[in-house]
């Protein structure tokens, strides 16, 4: 079976929104079908970080649902993705999905990507980390899923804060083999980062 070129994107409440959105631009004119899913303080992070609205944001994907949404066909093992990007993720999303919470929509999704040994990648954005997190972190790893905190690097020598947002992003993207120029490649031990 074929998988559909499908990716849900959730947005919770941790700083860095602009991770999810620079995705949902990014994915917006390829051939990959977005759906997207917020949490109610990835919104209201979203609008103080980016001045962006909720409304703004979801119309960059091809489906957005309400976090209470559970009859969305995200919250279903037998609708088929490539997986799943949390982005940013909160410690607090981050402890639900270890714990298997599915009382919202983006845990709820995100359980399923778990128990159909799909792709659950989920960009924890906290510092310094105490050794809850730590724990946590591991548990969601042992579970199946691939933590990814945004971390950037310099070796391509961004010159914008967007250039290190696209870093990240791209190296997303990479999670689920899906191709993208966003940043250049380390090309070995000369120091020349070699172009995608």
């Amino acid at each position: 079976m074929s998988v559909p070129q499908r990716l849900v994107v959730g947005i919770s409440g941790g700083s860095g929104a602009v991770y999810g959105i620079r995705l949902l631009e990014v994915l917006r004119d390829s051939p990959v079908e977005t759906h997207v899913v917020m949490t109610q303080t990835a919104e209201q992070v979203a609008r103080l970080e980016t001045g962006r609205s909720p409304e703004a944001i979801k119309t960059l994907s091809d489906f957005a649902y309400r976090n209470d949404e559970l009859e969305a066909p995200i919250a279903s093992g037998s609708f088929v993705t490539l997986g799943m990007v949390v982005a940013p993720c909160s410690i607090k999303s981050l402890s639900a999905i270890a714990r298997c919470q599915a009382d919202s929509l983006l845990l709820r999704a995100a359980d399923v990507m778990l128990k159909e040994r799909r792709r659950l990648v989920l960009a924890v954005r906290e510092t310094p980390l105490h050794l809850g997190h730590l724990r946590l972190m591991t548990q969601v790893t042992e579970q199946g899923a691939v933590v990814m905190p945004p971390n950037p690097g310099f070796y391509q020598q961004p010159r914008s804060l967007e250039e290190l947002i696209d870093h990240s992003v791209g190296r997303l993207l990479e999670q689920f083999g899906l191709e993208h120029g966003l940043y250049e490649r380390w090309g070995g031990g000369n120091g020349d980062p070699a172009k995608r």
